[in-house]
């Protein structure tokens, strides 16, 4: 089974494509952690990648299709994968499926995350983190159960991301629609897309994501 998982930033992708993977005991495969991990390799793809990243720009389409490519070929993805966040835009979507298709391979299911823009500012700019062991806590959802202590280690200092301001998020959310609705339909089309709604409970979303990919329904 070969899925693709899509939703705006903090919709929970990552922990349900984690979720997802132990299930239908196929592998996430998370272009972040690719490059992250070529990276601490050192190999030429990953120096080639920090580079651009570090100058700011985004990494071009032909390397991530071609971690892609070779991950997809590792004896672990014989079962299938789920990729987590990938594609992101028309000509991504479009270099995967000839990329799949030279394999004689094709997607089962895409299925998209739906989460209210508003509800996706109040997940993420409440989030912050334990500064000594990471723990992650959020200002509404899930609090220290003591006021400024971690439950975990006791420590007293915590930390945000700089980016996880209502500002940075609201952008990242424009930027999510511009390029995420012509992959939309552009899967629709092919009768691929299912759509499933990210509120509620996480074990809650992974059922109803479990229902779309296997009955190819909507859920609400």
């Amino acid at each position: 089974m070969r899925l693709v998982l899509l939703g705006p930033p903090g919709c929970g992708k990552g922990t349900q494509a984690k979720r997802l993977q132990e299930i239908f005991g196929i592998i996430q495969l998370s272009t972040g952690d690719m490059l992250r991990a070529e990276a601490a390799a050192a190999s030429e793809t990953g120096r080639k990648a920090a580079a651009i990243m570090q100058a700011g720009q985004l990494v071009p389409d032909a390397m991530i299709i071609g971690l892609i490519e070779v991950r997809v070929d590792q004896p672990d993805c014989r079962n299938g994968f789920i990729l987590d966040g990938f594609p992101r835009t028309l000509a991504q979507a479009e270099a995967l499926d000839a990329m799949l298709a030279a394999r004689h391979l094709d997607l089962d299911r895409v299925v998209a995350i739906e989460v209210d823009d508003e509800d996706i500012v109040t997940r993420i700019a409440g989030r912050f983190s334990c500064s000594r062991c990471g723990a992650l806590y959020h200002d509404v959802f899930h609090r220290p159960k003591q006021d400024g202590k971690c439950d975990v280690c006791g420590a007293t200092e915590f930390t945000r991301r700089p980016d996880d301001t209502a500002e940075t998020v609201r952008k990242r959310l424009q930027a999510y629609h511009v390029q995420t609705v012509p992959i939309i339909e552009y899967y629709r089309r092919k009768g691929l897309l299912r759509c499933v709604d990210g509120a509620g409970a996480i074990a809650e979303i992974t059922e109803k994501l479990k229902v779309a990919i296997r009955e190819g329904t909507r859920v609400d």
